[in-house]
């Protein structure tokens, strides 16, 4: 009998984890994102209201955080992002925005989540090549969607809030 006591308390012990145990978090997300509006000439920096915006995508991930950002290899494209990077401690990874098969296979071997900035012929392609439906081709004048593509392959279009195209 008194080698029975411990283990009947173990046992209930053990329940009662199980019964208190958090659900497992949700799968982290992909997000991708076009570069903000930019200024003119041979690759331009952001405008004043691409830079105004890019501020503003610090705080919209203040919910899902990333834990790595890919950025193509333009000057655009980094300064979205960078807010955010030096928000969270991270250096932007860059990649070719000719090679999508290249820079799925980077970013599916993250663990976290992942924001990657595009651009208006890339974005598409990258979610669909994520596994989510493809959006609907972006028109030049196309500032401020983020799409956000959950593991299981849907896909929630968003507004970065405050973002209005470039005049």
């Amino acid at each position: 009998m008194t080698l029975f006591r411990p283990f009947a308390a173990l046992l209930l012990l053990a329940a009662a984890a199980c019964a208190t145990a958090p659900d497992d978090p949700p799968a982290p997300s992909w997000y991708v994102m076009r570069h903000l509006q930019k200024a003119e000439g041979p690759d331009p920096a952001l405008s004043a209201q691409g830079s105004a915006n890019a501020i503003r995508v610090a705080s919209r991930f203040d919910d899902d955080r990333p834990s790595a950002i890919y950025v193509s290899t333009t000057r655009r494209a980094h300064e979205t992002a960078a807010p955010l990077a030096a928000k969270l401690g991270l250096t932007a990874k860059e990649y070719d925005p000719s090679d999508t098969p290249g820079l799925v296979a980077r970013v599916r071997s993250e663990t976290g989540t992942v924001l990657i900035v595009g651009h208006s012929n890339t974005v598409p392609e990258i979610v669909a090549q994520l596994g989510g439906a493809r959006p609907a081709d972006m028109a030049e004048t196309e500032y401020g969607d983020i799409f956000r593509v959950r593991r299981d392959g849907s896909v929630e279009r968003m507004k970065l809030e405050g973002n209005s195209p470039s005049p």
